[in-house]
């Protein structure tokens, strides 16, 4: 990610925790909001230079470390999301993907998935559908709240299937 925003604004992550420190913004939503609109940032990288300048547990760690301690005890789980990622990065190469302390972001011009492993032995899918109705497999989005519109509950590899990755991309379609 460290390497993407030096490549994508010129500038290293140092520099923009400069930006951030001598704007003498604090909170995390008002910093991503100034790095999108005076700084032309997507959200992606806005929120990963908001997560390193307020020191905050994810942004403290990298990527990797994020990953393995979503997946810590939940090894099983880790080529369910691989697929997950695998299937969504087809669709284009304007996403951000964003890892979290919990969860995994996919944004494009707004979050369209997003990717927790809930349990020991699921991982909920969350995705932005507007006016989609719930129907088999594709559920309110119960615990993501706001975050998405729907969810859907994966126990294994064999259920990221067609129709799984077909309400992938229409998520990705709705995101621009």
């Amino acid at each position: 990610m460290e390497q993407g925003l030096l490549e994508k604004t010129g500038k290293s992550l140092d520099h923009w925790i400069g930006v951030v420190k001598a704007s003498g913004i604090e909170k995390h939503k008002a910093i991503i909001d100034f790095l999108k609109a005076e700084h032309g940032f997507t959200h992606g990288f806005a929120n990963f230079v908001a997560l390193k300048a307020r020191s905050a547990d994810a942004g403290s760690m990298d990527d990797l470390d994020l990953m393995s301690n979503q997946y810590e005890g939940k090894a099983d789980l880790k080529p369910i999301y691989d697929k997950l990622r695998e299937e969504m990065e087809k669709f284009g190469s304007d996403i951000t993907i964003t890892p979290k302390k919990d969860s995994v972001s996919f944004i494009r011009k707004r979050q369209f998935a997003l990717v927790k492993p809930a349990t020991k032995t699921r991982i909920d899918l969350g995705l932005k559908l507007k006016g989609i109705p719930n129907e088999g497999r594709l559920e309110d989005s119960g615990p993501f709240g706001a975050m998405c519109t729907h969810r859907i509950r994966i126990e294994s590899l064999d259920m990221v299937d067609q129709e799984v990755i077909d309400w992938l991309k229409q998520a990705y379609e709705m995101s621009v």
